[in-house]
């Protein structure tokens, strides 16, 4: 751990020597180009609003890690009025108004705004003459030099975020990236025109550019807003999945102290609802929501009458058709619960058969839910391969050739395709469901350790 850290930081330190020796050299290269100080007043209001901005930046992630100011703005006004020089000082001044972080991380921020400051006024200054119309030219070179320091922004924060051991190179960029996309557009064609004005109206219009600042950063901090707002939902969202997935558990224990068998099944049939359901091209949440079903799909055996699940032989008719109440009786204990409804009718119908002729309701083929289908074809499954008191279990070419004979009568047959599918790659521990975590404990702790 220690050479790792030792390691990090000899990167960091070449890289902030790297940028220093980049940084010098580049602005060598533009004086003797030619390019000066223009606008020495004016490059150090902005250089003074650049610090200013940045004291006040908005962290975009709940660390410290991202964030963004208004301080390009003032670097992108001198860039277009002044030129690459002006634009390196007012975008390396930004940072005085964040003397607060650790050295090395400072002066990397320093010398890469620096180096963008300039590039960003070196490619306005091309830019600009590229059009007749002087107006034209000043918006062409702002939206291009906002465009290029973004992504210099982008990448910079990219490799320091690396180099600290942080992450990946594209997590800043992913993060900044759609804040990006919503301004540029909005500001940018608004300095361009106040770099027009203080140019040909007068140098006086230069107060106006907090206008449109004050507006930019109003920008970050809604973006912060609504990203901490969504952050908190999906949290929510996530704590609900695993209540709901800790009651159902809870649902299945229960049926567990009557019948043993019941309650494997109940798991190895989320298990094989899950895994069908991805391979058929649903979303994960809709995988989410047939694992769930396929642990509840048979919580309506709990209100059989005594003695139904025990019995160790075959049942008669009477008792079948009582054994068929399961389905009802399931639904009618999970329609009082919150937000399971919509399960409720799913286990209502996981014994519909595609031809019409299942029980409850006699539904057939697209009227079924397609989660309750994806149920019908796991139970089947599992039921067929798994020991009962009266019969041993099936092989899995038998079962699997038994799901085959059914299909467009009782299974739908692209559900008993996608099965196949899995169940032709798959080991016999997982044909068989004697996997280690074909058990609902396990599948608990695995989905809430997710």
């Amino acid at each position: 751990m220690t050479r790792r850290l030792q390691a990090t930081d000899r990167h960091v330190t070449a890289y902030l020597v790297g940028l220093g020796l980049a940084a010098g050299a580049l602005l060598a290269a533009l004086l003797l180009a030619g390019y000066g100080l223009n606008g020495l007043w004016a490059t150090l209001a902005l250089a003074g609003v650049a610090a200013f901005a940045e004291r006040w930046s908005v962290k975009l992630t709940s660390r410290a890690e991202f964030e963004q100011s208004i301080s390009l703005l003032p670097t992108l006004f001198a860039a277009a009025a002044f030129g690459p020089v002006p634009a390196m000082l007012v975008s390396a001044t930004s940072m005085l108004g964040n003397p607060c972080r650790p050295p090395t991380r400072w002066g990397i921020y320093l010398l890469s705004r620096s180096i963008t400051g300039a590039v960003a006024g070196l490619v306005a200054s091309q830019s600009s003459h590229l059009l007749d119309s002087r107006l034209a030219g000043i918006a062409l070179a702002t939206c291009v030099a906002a465009l290029v320091a973004e992504a210099l922004d982008g990448i910079f924060a990219g490799i320091t975020y690396t180099l600290r051991g942080h992450g990946g190179l594209l997590d800043p960029i992913r993060t900044i990236a759609p804040v990006v996309l919503g301004s540029v557009p909005l500001y940018a064609p608004v300095v361009a025109v106040l770099a027009y004005a203080y140019h040909e109206v007068s140098p006086w219009t230069l107060p106006l550019f907090f206008i449109p600042a004050l507006a930019a950063q109003r920008s970050f901090i809604l973006y912060q807003e609504q990203r901490r707002l969504a952050q908190d939902l999906s949290a929510a969202n996530l704590q609900l999945e695993r209540a709901n997935l800790s009651f159902a558990t809870a649902l299945v224990a229960t049926l567990d102290a009557r019948d043993r068998y019941t309650a494997g099944h109940s798991a190895a049939v989320a298990i094989y609802a899950k895994d069908i359901a991805e391979r058929m091209g649903l979303d994960e949440q809709h995988q989410r929501f047939a694992h769930l079903c396929g642990l509840v799909h048979d919580i309506g055996k709990i209100g059989l009458p005594p003695g139904l699940l025990e019995k160790p032989g075959a049942l008669n008719l009477e008792e079948r058709r009582q054994m068929e109440e399961h389905a009802t009786i399931g639904e009618r204990i999970l329609a009082n619960v919150d937000d399971y409804t919509e399960i409720a009718r799913i286990v209502r119908h996981h014994h519909e058969r595609v031809d019409g002729q299942g029980y409850p309701d006699g539904l057939s083929a697209d009227a079924i839910p397609l989660i309750s289908r994806i149920l019908g074809v796991a139970d089947a499954y599992d039921a067929m391969t798994s020991d009962r008191p009266y019969r041993d279990a099936m092989p899995s070419r038998v079962a699997r050739l038994r799901l085959a004979q059914a299909v467009e009568s009782q299974f739908d047959t692209s559900v008993v395709a996608a099965f196949e599918a899995i169940l032709a790659g798959a080991t016999e521990e997982y044909r068989l469901g004697t996997r280690g975590d074909f058990t609902f404990e396990v599948q608990e702790k695995t989905e809430q350790a997710a």
